[in-house]
């Protein structure tokens, strides 16, 4: 079934099918033409149905082909006036609003509507074309797709942005002002999900075959609120008007089951039976390509029960709870992205929410591979036509949920299902924090998903028995650590059938009478014995050992999610060069002793046409100018071309020109978002990213507190002398239930709302809080920024894909060499960028300095505790100033190294303000920032992903 075949809304449908010319009958096809009279005065926008005239994409027409494709393919470009009335008939027929007036809300859901219109046709005839040649598809899982607003992005990508701009501008409004009327979609977070959704976005410019699949989150993660006390969250309200993106797919759900029990039939077969079940349907959403026809699907599941599941009788008794429970259960999975996980509840939920995403997408992808196989399947094949990829452990579900659809209802064995899925799922590592490697108590999973821990205890077997091949059963003592390190099973006894295999001879007891009469025990082999049991009193000379592996009562156990993908999947990939290396040299060092072969690296990258080419318009022009051609936008190879202008008075005064204009459009943007007026003259200083100790916004603000303590201890005079003046902005959300992430939010906006008042500082120093930072705020913010921190506790940061964005729009980096950081340096040079911080291969030892009590604090960093201890910015922050004390103890002996790399820090800083003080060098330095970004594109790195993990080719539309 194609992604898009009618929509359910009837008006819809008619209009969709009039305007490309589907097959209809003569008679719609005339009822439906409309002509529009549009009316704008000073007091209200309106639209008048006039009479029946024209189809409003005029110039859109077809070329019939044998299989039908070229139907929808063989387009001319609309111009503005068939734009125009694409958009008029939008805002007439869209149900949300009332026809008389077209005010930006309306404005921007026609307009919107009106592009989903023309996604429609190239989205449908990619999926009809994979389906004709059964092309290999990736599938791609992950709990967050991060995709920020869709208009401009998709009106860019189908190169309609002027025919849009001029549509719009003749129906009275700027084409901008209503792409801001758009709420971001609350699908993602962090990294993680801006990630996912630049590959969507390069796949299809490149012509992969792919799919995304997530979750329908109704409330996102938060909506982010500063007030005086700190971050406060709100549910966010994305979907409160619908998404004129998504085309709910009501013919395409699947069961979902939890709880219940597995029953065996006479032939052994397995059943899932009883529990409770839900369904999940598909919400689709067209993801366009830059510049060429493909349009791929993000596939996002939520979930319902069956109208019979409301018990109506309960109702009328007044038992209204109970009356709509099962409602409530199934629709509560998809109301939230990361559900506080500290109750037992909470984890409940994560999990069904887990494994909701994996059966709904399995069953799906085994139904599309099914329905490409016609009557003839093949489950041999099954590996050379779909590539799954988890990105991250929150898609590990889907490799036992493969196996149980693969053996429970296709009949096939465990060692084809296990091969098949072998060959089938991969996975990428993003973090190296223990806490983020997920681990399930095996008394939950028991509980959700009895059958699924059936199967994970039987790969668990798999993989000791791979163990044991590779290191004999002589060495017992390494065996015992070997499955501790590498079992999937965690404190959980070993199958009775291993334990028989691992036996040893025991030392034998002799009792031999000493000289003296005294009593001696000697221990003695069993080889000993044979030779020697002629003159000793021997006892249980034939005993044997056997290796125990007694789970601690006092310990947890639980299933170990990351060793359970890499066990099962073919390919394990990092995300930048160091975090590769410390994946295979210490998180499963292990599992590469085993399986070399599995581990890759695979450096992330970000879209350049969402973050240069449509955010950052104006320097887009100045490198296309320079360079000669817009193919960078495809080819960021050409980046570095722009090194060869980089002294180049002409290019340098362009550039600081762009900057400019879009500094200013972040002054006004702050104004408006937080009150506050700063001066475009100043340095931007900008870290934004998720609210994390190890991403030590903590050593930013201590830093900057710093500077101001300096800045009031001297004279108006000596300050200019001194400090460049700055405005430092800081902006992410802390997860709710992480409380000292909250307390570091809290800390930043105290500090800026006394520095922001300080008449003495003035514009020499100002601290800014974004609040609810996400995509939209970060394609502001970024043109317009000149330092960006990347400062996390080095071999802590996986890769981080905002640096890239940052050093891709001329901005610096201030950092530590950590995640692409390193990579990043490498590309743009040295002397390019500011350098601080430990090393990844010091931080052991220097935690080990810390505890055994040798650290010896710098100064400056004592001096900066005690000016914030001392009440100044309204508390003394015990809490805070504790965790960077003390020689251990959970939340203190500053894990994170804040302490230690303090002095290195701000010196770094004095670094960075004698550099802006020279203008003409400070461009350079951009300039060669751009330049080398040009490694950093997410189109190279998903032709390593296709290359290397999924065996796909791209696949043009013919």
């Amino acid at each position: 079934m194609a992604p898009f075949s009618a929509p359910t809304n009837t008006s819809n449908s008619t209009h969709i099918f009039t305007h490309f010319n589907f097959t209809t009958t003569r008679t719609s096809h005339f009822n439906l033409r409309k002509y529009f009279r549009y009316s704008n005065t000073a007091s209200s926008r309106s639209f008048v149905i006039s009479n029946v005239l024209t189809n409003p994409y005029q110039k859109l027409h077809q070329t019939s082909t044998q299989d039908g494709i070229g139907d929808a393919l063989d387009v001319l470009v609309p111009d503005s006036a068939s734009v125009s009335s694409s958009i008029k008939y939008h805002a007439e027929m869209t149900p949300s609003f009332a026809p008389e007036k077209f005010e930006l809300p309306k404005a921007f859901y026609a307009t919107a509507e009106s592009v989903r219109d023309m996604l429609i046709i190239n989205w449908n005839a990619t999926f009809k074309y994979y389906e004709k040649i059964n092309v290999k598809q990736a599938y791609y899982l992950s709990m967050e797709f991060l995709q920020g607003r869709a208009l401009l992005n998709s009106i860019g990508n189908l190169e309609l942005s002027g025919a849009y701009a001029e549509a719009l501008t003749k129906l009275g409004h700027n084409l901008e002002d209503v792409a801001r009327q758009e709420p971001d979609a609350a699908l993602g977070n962090g990294g993680l999900g801006r990630l996912a959704s630049c590959f969507l976005d390069s796949l299809a410019t490149l012509n992969y075959p792919a799919w995304g699949y997530g979750l329908r989150y109704r409330y996102g993660l938060f909506k982010q609120l500063i007030t005086k006390d700190g971050q406060e969250e709100v549910a966010e309200s994305w979907l409160e008007m619908g998404s004129p993106w998504e085309i709910v797919r009501n013919d395409v759900s699947y069961p979902v089951k939890f709880y219940g029990e597995v029953i065996s039939g006479p032939d052994g077969k397995k059943e899932w039976v009883g529990g409770e079940d839900i369904t999940a349907v598909a919400y689709d959403v067209p993801i366009p390509g830059y510049k060429t026809k493909t349009t791929i699907n993000l596939r996002l599941w939520s979930t319902k029960v069956a109208s019979s599941e409301f018990d109506l009788n309960a109702y009328n008794a007044g038992d209204h709870a109970r009356a709509y429970e099962a409602l409530k259960k199934a629709e509560k999975i998809c109301y939230v992205l990361y559900p506080g996980d500290e109750s037992h509840e909470g984890k409940t939920l994560r999990l069904k929410q887990q494994y909701t995403l994996c059966s709904a997408s399995l069953q799906d992808i085994i139904a599309q591979f099914e329905r490409r196989s016609g009557s003839a399947i093949n489950w041999d094949t099954f590996a050379d036509k779909v590539a799954v990829q988890m990105n991250d452990t929150h898609p590990t579900l889907c490799i036992p949920e493969l196996i149980r659809i693969l053996m429970d209802l296709k009949g096939l064995s465990w060692k084809e299902a296990w091969n098949i899925t072998q060959r089938t799922v991969a996975y990428t590592n993003h973090t190296v924090l223990p806490e983020a490697l997920e681990k399930w108590s095996l008394n939950l999973l028991q509980e959700l998903l009895p059958r699924h821990i059936e199967i994970i205890k039987l790969i668990d077997k798999e993989l000791i028995d791979t163990i044991i091949f590779k290191y004999g059963t002589e060495d017992l003592e390494l065996l015992q650590e070997k499955f501790k390190e590498m079992r999937i099973l965690d404190n959980i006894e070993l199958p009775s059938s291993i334990l028989e295999l691992l036996v040893k001879p025991e030392e034998s007891t002799a009792v031999t009478p000493e000289a003296d009469g005294e009593i001696s025990v000697v221990e003695l082999t069993n080889k000993e014995v044979e030779s020697e049991g002629q003159d000793l009193d021997i006892s249980d000379t034939d005993k044997k050992v056997k290796v125990t592996n007694e789970p601690d009562m006092e310990l947890p156990k639980l299933v170990r999610m990351a060793n359970l993908c890499v066990v099962s999947g073919h390919a394990v990939n990092g995300v930048a060069e160091i975090h590769s290396e410390i994946v295979k040299k210490e998180v499963f060092n292990e599992f590469y002793k085993l399986w070399p072969e599995k581990f890759q690296n695979k450096t992330n990258g970000v879209t350049p046409r969402r973050w240069i080419r449509f955010c950052n318009p104006e320097l887009s022009k100045i490198i296309t100018k320079w360079i000669g051609t817009e193919d960078w936008v495809l080819n960021t190879d050409k980046l570095v071309e722009l090194k060869k202008f980089a002294d180049n008075d002409e290019l340098q005064s362009e550039w600081k020109e762009a900057k400019q204009i879009a500094k200013e459009t972040v002054v006004s943007f702050i104004k408006d978002k937080t009150g506050y007026v700063v001066s475009p003259e100043a340095m931007f200083d900008i870290q934004v990213k998720r609210i994390h100790e190890y991403k030590r916004q903590l050593l930013n603000i201590l830093g900057i507190v710093y500077r101001y303590k300096k800045m009031k201890e001297m004279s108006p005079e000596e300050r200019v002398l001194k400090y460049v003046p700055r405005v430092c902005i800081f902006g992410g959300k802390a997860f709710a239930t992480y409380v000292q992430a909250k307390r570091i939010v809290k800390f930043i906006t105290d500090v800026g709302a006394i520095i922001n008042h300080d008449a003495e500082i003035g514009d020499l120093l100002k601290v800014i809080f974004v609040p609810d930072y996400n995509v939209s705020v970060a394609e502001v913010l970024i043109p317009g920024s000149e330092l960006s921190q990347h400062i996390s506790t080095a071999g802590m940061e996986a890769s981080g894909t905002s640096n890239m964005k940052f050093a891709m729009n001329g901005c610096l980096l201030i950092g530590t060499l950590d995640g692409a950081n390193v990579e990043i340096r490498e590309e743009v040079g040295d002397e390019n960028f500011f350098l601080f911080g430990a090393e990844a291969h010091e931080i052991a030892e220097l935690r080990k300095e810390r505890a055994d009590g040798k650290f010896v604090p710098d100064p400056r960093f004592e001096e900066v505790k005690a000016f914030v201890r001392s009440g100044v910015f309204g508390t003394n922050y015990d809490e805070l100033m504790g965790s960077l004390e003390g020689n251990e103890g959970y939340g203190r002996a500053d894990y994170f190294l804040v302490g230690k790399d303090f002095p290195s820090y701000i010196e770094c800083q004095e670094q960075v303000d004698e550099a802006y003080r020279d203008q003409k060098k400070w461009t350079k330095m951009s300039i060669l920032n751009t330049a080398g970004s040009f490694k950093f594109s997410s189109d190279r790195t998903i032709h390593q992903y296709a290359r290397d993990i999924w065996m796909i080719e791209p696949v043009a539309l013919q």
